[in-house]
């Protein structure tokens, strides 16, 4: 297949899915283009499970499509730290789909739901992260230290609201 034309049917696949992301929102994820000039650089959202010590926590994520895709995987990468058996300390994600195990079936919200699963349920025998081996050998380990890394990402994004909301009582009492 041409380059130009590869991309073209990979810019109207990109097009197509974000209509129907649009038209049934999911609960768990959010994703779409960071512009309208480039259809290739997305950004996702993925919102951390409940009865999981990620609760609670709202987890950007980067997504570069090839112009190949959906013959090719998107690179997909955390912005933020996640402690995660299935997750680098870099933002990689470790698992099959994302390597010799994609389908061009799958489309973005496929691949961010099964992120979101294994969220909830890591798979361990895709992981070489440094946090599988508490998660194998001591799971309360692996609550502490992941419970302490979400209370630091939940009291900065408390941070990042008051920057963006300063004393918002006090200015609509000014305002009366």
């Amino acid at each position: 297949m041409e380059t130009e034309t590869m991309q073209s049917f990979a810019r109207k696949r990109l097009e197509r899915e974000l209509r129907d992301i649009n038209e049934n929102p999911s609960t768990h994820i959010s994703f779409g283009p960071l512009s309208d000039d480039n259809m290739f650089q997305w950004q996702a959202i993925i919102i951390g499970p409940v009865d999981t010590p990620l609760e609670g926590v709202l987890f950007p994520l980067s997504i570069h499509f090839p112009i190949d895709y959906p013959f090719k995987p998107p690179t997909v990468k955390f912005l933020t730290k996640v402690c995660h058996p299935n997750i680098g300390v870099d933002g990689s994600i470790q698992i099959n789909i994302l390597g010799d195990q994609w389908s061009s079936a799958l489309t973005t919200e496929k691949l961010l739901l099964s992120i979101f699963s294994i969220l909830l349920d890591p798979i361990l025998e895709d992981s070489s992260c440094p946090m599988s081996n508490p998660y194998r050998h001591n799971m309360n380990c692996y609550n502490k230290k992941a419970r302490g890394l979400t209370k630091k990402i939940l009291r900065c994004w408390s941070r990042i609201k008051l920057l963006c909301h300063p004393n918002s009582k006090a200015r609509d009492a000014k305002q009366a």
